[in-house]
């Protein structure tokens, strides 16, 4: 069978719900819904060239998607990612092959001399990267908490002296200290990929407006009026949650403000009546690793980061 490979139609509802429902197929730890879909194509910067494509069955069924573009906030240039998603009901159509292909193809047109993406730590998987020429670096864990049942870490009765806990709504008429301190903790990610956040009007538009950003389940941490730490959360509006960034300011780090955030973060989530909770650790990043174990997370999926250089065989 012979699949098409096409962009998706943010302005047709139908084809945002099918991006979804393959997403969720094929990465089921990830948040993800229709609104988010249509905000990734509107809201991408003009310098990632970023795109989303489907693979389209004769008969209209939509059976992968790809995301591709550069990772212009990467201070090395000619970075790009093209991460794929196949319906797993629907492998052995080609949509893998055709959609990696079409997304190879799109970032070299765009200067693109590296590609990365995230693979499943599973035999096929694997294989399809290395049979194109890919080489695993980094790896990654996906991790998930039962939040309906898992007996969360009570919060301090008293915080300590001059800490102040926040919802990021907070910070709704002037968010750049927020903006600041994802900055600071970004560039301190280990990965293979570096990014500096340095476009504040970028970081309003595709983070600070994203509509799976929980403004009130976002928990910043305050040392004597200056944020210092903060768990931000994304949610589906429904039932799941996730930890989208916690990061501390170099500063402040080693004192317990992350796990504080996170806790209270977690608490405002299950009050609300979120019931799974997901989080994303980069397998090296043992502080985050050792707090996400505390709170109950299992690690329930890994992924590598393999990569290729663009016209090498």
């Amino acid at each position: 069978m012979t699949v098409l490979i096409r962009d998706i139609r943010p302005a047709d509802a139908s084809d945002l719900e099918s991006v979804v429902r393959v997403r969720r197929a094929a990465l089921p730890y990830l948040i993800t819904t229709p609104a988010e879909v249509a905000f990734e194509v509107a809201a991408a910067h003009p310098a990632r060239h970023h795109r989303v494509l489907v693979a389209e069955t004769p008969d209209g069924e939509v059976v992968g998607v790809t995301r591709a573009g550069l990772a212009h906030d990467s201070p090395e240039p000619g970075k790009g990612y093209a991460n794929i998603y196949v319906d797993p009901a629907r492998r052995g159509l080609g949509a893998g092959r055709g959609l990696l292909r079409a997304a190879e193809e799109h970032l070299a047109a765009h200067g693109a001399t590296d590609v990365y993406t995230w693979v499943l730590d599973e035999p096929a998987h694997r294989a399809f990267a290395e049979r194109r020429g890919y080489r695993p670096g980094r790896s990654a864990h996906f991790l998930r908490l039962d939040l309906a049942a898992a007996p969360l870490p009570a919060l301090p009765g008293t915080l300590p002296p001059g800490v102040e806990l926040r919802p990021g709504s907070a910070f709704a008429a002037d968010p750049r200290p927020l903006f600041e301190a994802d900055a600071e903790a970004t560039s301190d990610e280990p990965g293979d990929v570096q990014a500096e956040l340095d476009d504040y009007e970028d970081w309003l538009a595709h983070t600070w407006n994203s509509p799976s950003l929980d403004k009130e389940l976002t928990v910043v941490a305050l040392v004597d009026g200056t944020v210092a730490s903060f768990s931000a959360a994304a949610t589906d509006g429904a039932t799941r949650y996730a930890s989208a960034m916690t990061g501390t300011r170099r500063a402040f780090r080693g004192r317990g403000l992350a796990k504080l955030a996170k806790t209270a973060s977690l608490h405002r989530a299950r009050a609300a009546g979120y019931t799974e909770a997901f989080t994303g650790n980069d397998a090296g990043n043992g502080p985050m690793l050792a707090i996400n174990e505390c709170f109950g997370y299992g690690i329930c999926a890994t992924e590598t980061r393999y990569t290729r250089k663009l016209g090498a065989a």
